[in-house]
């Protein structure tokens, strides 16, 4: 099918949006580890400073890489799944329960970014954070539908992989 050629050329791009998402990941994991380390540090030795801002900026860092790298497991297939009856179930069953938690995972997403989005104007655009009143609690909430349009992302892959298996001969996916 033309269709599954169209997205096998798409793999590529799929392939750097995954690096880009996880180099983001990484660097807020540095963030995260640079700035603890200065406040747990600044709170024993006088010479380093212990900001008041170190603490909001962490918990907003962890809930980026906490929402985003959910949407890196998706590409992975590691994300949790129940996988116990598959080996009793028959192989066409299984596939296609696949395809409709690929379905749910999007109706998911679609949700995140919907009420996310939400949140982020509403909620987020009147408050700011206590020890930065400069920054807008905006970003404390766009997550959710950053890792919303992410996990759509990783997830059309997925799903166009478990439906070319209907379409595609073993023989011929070999």
């Amino acid at each position: 099918m033309t269709v599954f050629k169209i997205m096998d050329k798409l793999k590529p791009f799929y392939d750097a949006f995954y690096k880009v998402v996880m180099l983001i990941c990484k660097l807020l994991l540095i963030i995260d580890i640079m700035i603890t380390a200065m406040a747990v540090a600044g709170r024993y030795i006088s010479f380093i400073p212990d900001p008041a801002w170190s603490e909001e900026v962490v918990l907003t860092c962890m809930a980026y890489m906490a929402v985003i790298s959910a949407a890196l497991a998706l590409r992975r297939n590691a994300h949790i799944r129940m996988t116990a009856l598959d080996a009793y179930l028959p192989k066409r069953v299984v596939q296609t329960l696949d395809v409709i938690a690929d379905l749910a995972v999007i109706a998911f997403a679609l949700i995140m970014i919907g009420e996310g989005w939400k949140y982020c104007i509403g909620i987020g655009s009147k408050g700011f954070y206590t020890s930065l009143p400069w920054l807008s609690k905006f970003w404390q909430y766009f997550p959710i539908p950053l890792a919303g349009v992410a996990m759509i992302i990783f997830e059309l892959e997925t799903l166009c992989n478990h439906i070319k298996v209907f379409f595609i001969k073993e023989a011929e996916a070999k």
